[in-house]
């Protein structure tokens, strides 16, 4: 079968499958994916979660280069249902700082607009680059590269992948303190559960390989090129990688996102 590293990734996450083989890396045990957490009424985003999670995310370069000029180059697809979004209300987060409140600012805009406002569809992106961009990294390249100690070893490990037991509270007491909608679950999966589209950076991709190159952190000896496609390829499952956030925040201004950071 020919099966691409993101295929392979939702095979271990719904099995539970340990130690299969994505390329140059090893997939640990994921845990069971978490089920639409969309509101009943969310027609318009429960079809752009569906036609997203169906768009092609290619994850299978050899070698990338700086500057992206070919739409095969990044998530084409993907990144034109997000900018074609029918919902009326949608909003991107400019989101640098991975130590920052991101997430959480992201889940209380979103509680505000949902139940305050009543806009079910609302959509929220998260625009990520910079140091926030390391949590869109598969835990088998933050170990291979140590990309910990990029970020002060504040963070030892992807923990913003962690599913906290907060999400599998009853989603319909959305009161709950300490239930699905609350500070106690603030994590990536969590949010792409609700709807939240996570847009990954090729220029901080770039960057990122670039410096360790330089540092020589660099286990397989790869070109730069080289070292840009394997983090293009480890990115984690759903996130859209644009070529370059800075470059497409324009993008989503035209098509009617309200810009937040």
């Amino acid at each position: 079968m020919d099966m691409t590293r993101r295929d392979m990734l939702g095979i271990v996450a719904k099995t539970g499958l340990a130690g299969v083989a994505l390329g140059s890396g090893i997939a640990k045990a994921a845990e069971a994916p978490l089920p639409s957490l969309a509101q009943g009424g969310a027609k318009t985003l429960k079809e752009l979660m569906a036609a997203l999670d169906r768009a092609p995310r290619r994850r299978d370069f050899k070698e990338v280069p700086m500057i992206l000029t070919k739409p095969d180059q990044w998530d084409n697809e993907a990144l034109k249902l997000v900018l074609h979004y029918k919902g009326k209300v949608k909003q991107v987060w400019d989101n640098t700082d991975i130590a920052g409140p991101w997430l959480n600012l992201m889940r209380n805009s979103m509680n505000t607009q949902i139940w305050a406002f009543k806009h079910p569809d609302f959509l929220v992106v998260s625009a990520t680059h910079g140091p926030a961009h390391l949590a869109l990294y598969d835990q088998y390249l933050w170990d291979k590269y140590q990309l910990s100690k990029l970020i002060g070893d504040k963070f030892k490990e992807n923990s913003f992948l962690k599913i906290p037991q907060a999400a599998h509270a009853d989603p319909k007491n959305f009161e709950d303190e300490s239930g699905v909608y609350s500070p106690e679950d603030n994590s990536i999966p969590v949010l792409q559960a609700r709807g939240v589209v996570f847009l990954a950076c090729h220029n901080a991709i770039f960057e990122v390989s670039h410096n360790l190159h330089k540092k020589g952190v660099n286990p397989d000896n790869l070109t730069v090129p080289q070292m840009v496609a394997e983090f293009t390829n480890h990115l984690i499952p759903g996130a859209v990688l644009t070529p370059g956030i800075v470059g497409t925040l324009p993008e989503l201004g035209f098509a009617g996102f309200q810009y937040a950071k």
